[in-house]
Parts: C-alpha cells; structure tokens; sequence
C-alpha cells in the first residue's frame, strides 16, 4: 500500500513538472543591444562583420544594427559624425560618457591616449574619452601607378614630396594627354585645416575670452592661389562632391588625388587602378615644414538612461572592438586608424604586406613632430557649418570668380556669424 501511494506522489510531481518546465526551464532571450549607423556601404559591411563576431561569443546579450534617422532612434550605441554628432552633443546630454561607462563595468578602456591632432569632439577637457573615434582618419595622396609609368615616369622614384614637385609631375601628366592630373576630395579640409597644421599655421585665434577661426592668413592664401592657377592650367579639377572626386580616381580618371587615408580600402577594392599612396606634400620655403596634420571621423556614443545590465552589454562590446584581432579586421575593413597599440602595432606588421600600408603612412604623417597649439585640432573649424563655408567660397576660386584672398576673407567673416 505504501509503495501505490509513493508511486501515485511521483506520478502527480512528473505530470506537475511536465507542466511547468517549458516555462520554469526555458532558456531566456538574450538582451538586445541596438546599434545604429549610417556609415557608407563599404564600412557598413565591415561593420556588420564585427557584430556577428560578437554575438556568435557573446552570452546573454545581441548587437542587432539599425541605420536611418538617428534622431528618432532609442539605439543604446550611435556611430555619429558631421551634423549628427554636433546635434546630438549640443544641450541637455544625451550620452553617457565612455570612459564612465567602463570604469562602472570594470571594464579597461585599452585605447590611445587622445593625442592633440585628434578632432575634440569625441574628449572631455581632462582627456578623457566621452565616446570611441572608430572612424579617424586624415588626409594622404593617392597615385595611380599606372598612369605615372605611361607619362614616362618611374611611381617609386618621382618626386612628390613638395607642391613644386608635384607640379612638376602633374606637369608631364598634362603634357602627356592626362585629362584630369590631380583632384581633391574635400578642398577646405585639406587645404585649409589639414595643411595649415602640416605647415605650423594657425587656423584659429583667441578673442577674448573665444577661439575663434582665422584661416585667411598668408600660407592659406598662398596655397589657394597656387591651386587656383593649378585650375586655369587644367592640373587640378575640383568635383562638387568628394564622393565624385573618389570615384573618378577609382575610375582611373584622375591620377593623383589628396583624400581621407581611409578611402585606401575602396579605391583597391575597384580593382581598376595601381594604387599607391604618400604623405601630403609641403612647401620647403615654410620653416619646419612639414608638421603633422590631424585626424577626424565618425565615433561611438553611448545613450544615456539606459539601464545598467543594457550598459554591461555595450562595455562587453567595446571591449571586443578593441581586441587585437578585431582591430587588425577593423583597420583592413575599413582603412580607418588604429585605436590602441595593439592596432598601432598590427599596423607595422610585415606579416601583413601592404594591406595596411595607408594606415602606417597616415600614422607617420599625423606623428610626423609633437602638435603644437597650431597644429593640434581646432573646433571652430573642424565644424561641418564651417567646412561647408570653406568649400563654398572655394568654389568661386575654381570658378575664376574670386580671389583666393577675397574668398578666404569671406569665408572667415560666415564662419564668425556661426
């Protein structure tokens, strides 16, 4: 009798459990992390990439990514850069610190020191990291190869290494039936705010108690006469957008092109050109030139108000970015510049070849001599208001409407009202 009655318990507790297991048992969902971007396609990919690597290891969390109106978006991550970046910093925060994030998730943020040629942006005024740079880079020069070699010269021993030996280059490119020597993918960025520190001149000035631009100086409009006479010669041809430019260099279009060091991975992926690549040039009458230039491009911010397992998740993330392997995949990806010295180091690794041989160029131009105050990275004018001014009254150069002078002067007097 005793042993019915201990069956029957056993029966009910089985018949119980086979109720109750499905829900009692059940594996739970892991935590969705959102990430949101509007990088180009090219980078996307890379992108994309990173997060599957992730989620393939990560336990208890998904990075699902979203793109397209970031204003509208409640993602716990936002790659920004341009004006959506300056919108989403301006007024009340809506970020929450990175280097705060990491400290309260005992997480180490293995990245470099933010160095003075680095865009400010993404730096609080103790140095520390208010968000990840994942997409510097700085402006380099492009060669086709091929294009050199049937004007007759040799791509390895031509000199490009000063603007009068590029003319001269660009010269024979021209007299050899060349259509379109040499273009620029965004003008006010290279020539103005890149080239100026790359030849120790001030972009900015203090007025009382602001820092206000002042690119109209005598380098700046030296350099952009020079240009401008470069147009009238046909050497130079200035596209309205840098995407154009690119692309009619990838094209084989154009044979020499000044472009963000990160364009590298897109240009070889056309196939369709010999790539080579070179530190911008310098004028030899400018005294300790060449300098450095300095860096800028999209960054990871964090959302504030989300909740603390939601940030565990996003520290779990970035500190898999910054893994030596994964930042060796982002370098060859992307093209954009290392993040930590486990990047830094790939970087120079021979083991490599040449896959990476943008970023060692990039990195020795940027480090080429310590910063200095005007050389390092100037606000005021890496803004995207301001850059826009920049190309636009460049645009009456290239047109032959205005003065390099008249059009600096005019540039500088909007930028001031901005």
């Amino acid at each position: 009798m005793l042993n019915l009655r201990i069956r029957a318990v056993f029966a009910g507790l089985a018949a119980g459990l086979a109720v109750i297991a499905p829900q009692a048992f059940a594996t739970a969902a892991p935590q969705q992390i959102e990430l949101f971007h509007r990088l180009p396609a090219s980078k996307a990919a890379a992108l994309e990439a990173l997060v599957e690597r992730f989620n393939a290891q990560a336990k208890g969390y998904r990075v699902v990514v979203r793109s397209g109106e970031w204003k509208s978006s409640a993602a716990h991550m936002l790659i920004l850069e341009g004006d959506d970046e300056e919108s989403f910093v301006a007024g009340k925060p809506r970020f929450k610190p990175l280097h705060e994030l990491m400290k309260q998730n005992g997480r180490a943020l293995q990245t470099l020191r933010p160095p003075a040629m680095m865009t400010r942006t993404p730096v609080d005024a103790k140095g520390r990291l208010l968000a990840l740079p994942i997409g510097l880079s700085t402006p380099v020069l492009y060669l086709n190869r091929d294009a050199l070699r049937r004007a007759g010269m040799n791509p390895e021993t031509t000199r490009i290494d000063t603007w009068q030996a590029l003319q001269d280059t660009l010269g024979r490119l021209a007299d050899t039936g060349h259509a379109c020597p040499y273009t620029v993918a965004e003008p006010g960025r290279v020539m103005v705010e890149n080239l100026s520190a790359w030849h120790n001149e001030p972009v900015a000035m203090q007025q009382g108690k602001q820092v206000v631009p002042r690119f109209n100086g005598m380098f700046q409009v030296k350099h952009v006469a020079m240009m401008a006479s470069w147009t009238r010669a046909r050497y130079l041809h200035v596209f309205d957008q840098q995407a154009e430019a690119e692309r009619r260099f990838g094209e084989g279009e154009c044979a020499v092109i000044a472009a963000p060091s990160a364009s590298w991975v897109d240009f070889r992926r056309t196939g369709k050109v010999d790539v080579g690549v070179a530190r911008l040039p310098y004028h030899d009458d400018f005294p300790g030139a060449p300098q450095n230039t300095v860096a800028d491009g999209p960054a990871l911010w964090v959302s504030a108000g989300k909740k603390a397992a939601e940030y565990k998740g996003v520290a779990n993330f970035v500190s898999f970015w910054l893994e030596p392997a994964n930042q060796v995949a982002w370098q060859r990806g992307t093209g954009y510049l290392p993040l930590n010295r486990a990047g830094l180091l790939a970087s120079r690794s021979e083991l490599l070849g040449d896959d990476l041989e943008n970023v060692q160029v990039a990195v020795d131009q940027l480090g080429n001599k310590p910063p200095t105050p005007q050389s390092s990275a100037q606000p005021v004018v890496e803004r995207q208001k301001v850059r826009r001014i920049l190309d636009e009254e460049l645009a009456g150069v290239w047109a032959d409407e205005k003065a390099a002078k008249e059009a600096l002067d005019n540039a500088v007097t909007r930028a001031l009202k901005e």
